[in-house]
Parts: structure tokens; C-alpha cells; sequence
């Protein structure tokens, strides 16, 4: 395990501090944001990504909204941080985490006094959030460690670890919690096309904790399964509905196919925050579809021929039934899942106070 825990994000002297995940794992840069802008731009090109992490800068770029409205009356004041919140809430819109944090910085400034008391309510909120999402994910590894076996292969899809949170992780931070408590299965990491995260982002992570792990692509997964090398596969999260139909990178859907095919248990592991109640089912998550350059071109150069057409859906939907339990902070969620996640979801206000 590593000596100096991963923290992608940081606060300091009123700026926000994001480790640039599009420069890993070659270059470890920090972008400072000072701007609501440059937050807004840092979100959509996926320089900060991960549901967990997107929500906690969510929350710090609300503070520094605040801090840039010069009008003093609070009606004013508001309705200006009201316009600037839907800009950020919008930003990517499959992950809950980024609009429930931006509602909960825009309740609090509704129920200030003034804007000073307000930015002060908000920044305490961030602090809040960054440091209750390194616990909680510390609560969803402990959860689902049990649920990893001591020995042979498990698969994980896109980056679920350290760098899509505040720290420690979702699915990977179960892996880790499992190696943490001496179990030592064999870790498979897809290399996630078109971004890379798989091979950019988790893999480094492992090589940082010292877990052995092979990097595979992404359409190899069905032959290792038929050759008994996986014996679970285990992903994250953006957002799940109250059926427990749940969206994730793309590419995790074919994954719960392919493991319910061969009787190979599918685990979602994600905060409570994921799970949108307002949500009936899979057919209501607004997905993602980004640039064709993403598709079309690898490092700057084009890899694919001139006028070809592109669909570039950034996540799909996982139905329900492929999943065999969703690992909270709450606990280890089995169907049938609405009754259980909205159990979830009501502990975890009650505790939040």
C-alpha cells in the first residue's frame, strides 16, 4: 500500500486545486482554479471525472462562485448564484453526485442571511463533502471486501479509485479494502476506449499500491472469463435508479452480459449519493454523448478514416437483473433493489443529520 495517500483534490488559500487527470499517468500537473470558467471547462474536459470527485469540485467551484458575485443585496445576490449553479450543474449531466452537490450549496445559500454567511456556509459544506467522501468510501470498502475472493481473478472497468473521489475510492477502494485485510486476488483492469481510464488512471493507481494487476483490452474480457481466469467483476457508478438499474462508463453493461453468461457475480459498488430516488429506471438517466474526436483520433493523430460517422455515448445503462448486489456506504444491497436502496438512501439522511 501506498506511503502518501492519493488526493486528486485540494483547497488552498481560496483556490481550488485539481490533479489534472487527462496528464497521468506522465505528468503529475495541478491546475489552479480561480474562475467559475475555468471549472466549468475542467468538468467537461474530464481534467477532474469520477461521479465522487466531480461532486466535491462541484461543491468547492460553488464557494468560488459565490466569492465572484460583487453585488451585495442578497435577493440579487442569489438569483446571480441561482444562474451561475444551473451553468455548473449542467456541465455533464449523467452524474448525480454533480447536481446534488450544487443543489445542497444552492439550499444552503438560500437559507443565509447574507452573502458573506453564505460563502462561509458553502466552503464549510466542501470541507464537509471532500472529507465525509473519503469516508464513505472507506465504509463501501469495508462493506464489499467480503464479497472479493481470497484468490483468483477480479475485474474492474474504467477508474473507480482514489482519482475519481476525494480519496480511497468506490470499486476500487473494495479491492483495496480486500487487500487490506490479506485476500489476494488478482486484479484485471480494462484499458476503458475511447479515454483511457483504465489504462491512464487505474493502472497507475495499482502499480501506486503495489497491487498486481494486468491491464487488458476492452473486448478481451469474454475469452478470460471462458478460461475461469475472472471470478468477479466489480465497477462504480454515476448514478443509479430507485430500481437499481445503474449508469456507468460505457462498456460496463456488455461486462454484466458477459459475467451473468458465465455465472460470474457483477458488483456495483458506489456512495449513497448515487442513487437517485427521482429516478424510476435506466430509461430516465440522461446519457452522455461526447465529441467524435475522441473516437476518431489517439494522442492528437487520426486513427480512423475521413467521413466516417461516430456515436460516442460516454456511459450506458446496466439493467437491474444483471446486477448481483450494490455495495454502499450502507451496506451490501441485494434485490429486490428499490426497497433496499431507498433504505439506503433514508439511513444515510438520518446520519447526515
Amino acid at each position: 500500500m501506498p506511503n502518501e495517500e492519493i488526493e486528486p483534490i485540494r483547497w488552498d488559500n481560496n483556490h481550488l486545486l485539481l490533479l489534472d487527470q487527462t496528464q497521468l499517468p506522465g505528468h503529475q500537473d495541478w491546475l489552479t482554479i480561480d474562475t467559475v470558467e475555468a471549472a466549468v471547462e475542467a468538468i467537461r474536459e474530464m481534467r477532474v471525472r469520477g461521479a465522487p470527485a466531480i461532486g466535491v469540485a462541484a461543491a468547492y467551484v460553488m464557494v468560488i462562485a459565490a466569492g465572484s458575485i460583487e453585488t451585495s443585496g442578497m435577493p440579487e445576490w442569489l438569483n446571480t448564484l441561482d444562474h451561475i449553479a444551473s451553468r455548473i450543474a449542467t456541465a455533464r449531466p449523467t452524474a448525480v453526485n454533480l447536481g446534488w452537490a450544487v443543489q445542497r450549496s444552492v439550499d444552503l445559500a438560500h437559507a443565509a442571511n447574507s452573502p458573506a454567511e453564505a460563502r462561509q456556509l458553502l466552503l464549510a459544506f466542501a470541507h464537509k463533502a471532500k472529507a465525509g467522501d473519503v469516508a464513505t468510501n472507506r465504509s463501501i470498502g469495508r462493506n464489499g471486501a467480503s464479497l472479493i475472493p481470497g484468490k483468483g481473478g477480479v475485474l474492474t472497468h474504467c477508474n473507480t479509485g482514489a482519482l475519481a473521489t476525494a480519496g480511497y475510492g468506490t470499486a476500487l477502494g473494495v479491492i483495496r479494502a480486500a487487500w487490506e485485510q490479506g485476500k489476494r486476488p488478482h486484479v484485471f483492469c480494462t484499458e476503458t476506449r475511447p479515454w483511457l481510464q483504465g489504462a491512464r488512471l487505474t493502472a497507475w493507481e495499482l502499480v501506486q499500491m503495489g497491487i498486481p494487476a494486468d491491464l487488458i483490452v476492452d473486448s478481451s474480457a469474454a475469452w478470460l472469463m471462458s478460461r475461469q481466469e475472472i471470478s468477479a467483476v466489480i465497477v462504480g457508478a454515476d448514478r443509479i435508479a430507485a430500481n437499481g438499474d445503474t449508469a456507468n462508463k460505457i462498456g460496463t453493461y456488455s461486462l454484466a452480459v458477459l459475467a451473468k453468461s458465465h455465472n460470474i457475480p457483477f458488483y456495483v459498488a458506489a456512495p449513497t449519493s448515487t442513487i437517485d430516488m427521482a429516478v424510476a429506471n435506466g430509461d430516465e438517466i440522461p446519457i452522455e454523448e461526447r465529441s467524435p474526436e475522441e473516437v476518431t483520433t489517439l494522442n492528437g493523430r487520426r486513427i480512423a478514416a475521413e467521413g466516417i460517422g461516430v456515436r460516442n455515448p460516454s456511459f450506458d445503462v446496466t439493467p437491474c437483473e444483471y446486477i448481483s448486489a450494490i455495495i454502499t456506504d450502507q451496506g451490501v444491497h441485494k434485490a429486490p433493489f428499490e426497497l433496499a436502496l431507498r433504505s439506503a438512501v433514508h439511513q444515510a439522511k438520518e446520519s447526515d443529520g
